[in-house]
């Protein structure tokens, strides 16, 4: 079990930022939302120390803006958006992510290499 529990890791370790990205490709969302969400999908098991440190690199590496706004009940949150830079990642990775998806499917799905 320790060895699909790695496997798992590494797989969200490579995957989980572009997740991210897209939550924020089309509205805005603040770290509380984004984390909920990833922590309902069970392969992704995010928690907020994983999360939190993620959004902050994001932001200062170009791909995520952030701003302040007021809460409909309780303090401020700082909403995360994408920027130019973002979205052209997400677009790479999604072409990228395609190619990989279907070169592993036809390689693992059914052991045979044709």
């Amino acid at each position: 079990m320790a060895e699909a529990s790695a496997l798992a890791s590494g797989l969200r370790r490579g995957t989980l930022e572009f997740c991210v990205l897209a939550m924020v490709e089309f509205e805005d969302r603040y770290g509380t939302e984004i984390v909920r969400r990833l922590g309902e999908e069970r392969t992704l098991a995010a928690t907020e120390g994983t999360i939190y440190p993620l959004l902050s690199r994001l932001r200062r590496g170009g791909m995520l803006d952030s701003k302040w706004a007021e809460s409909p009940s309780g303090p401020p949150r700082r909403y995360y958006s994408l920027t130019p830079s973002g979205r052209e990642a997400l677009s790479t990775f999604r072409t990228e992510w395609v190619s990989f998806r279907q070169t592993v499917d036809r390689l693992v799905g059914t052991g045979e290499i044709a």
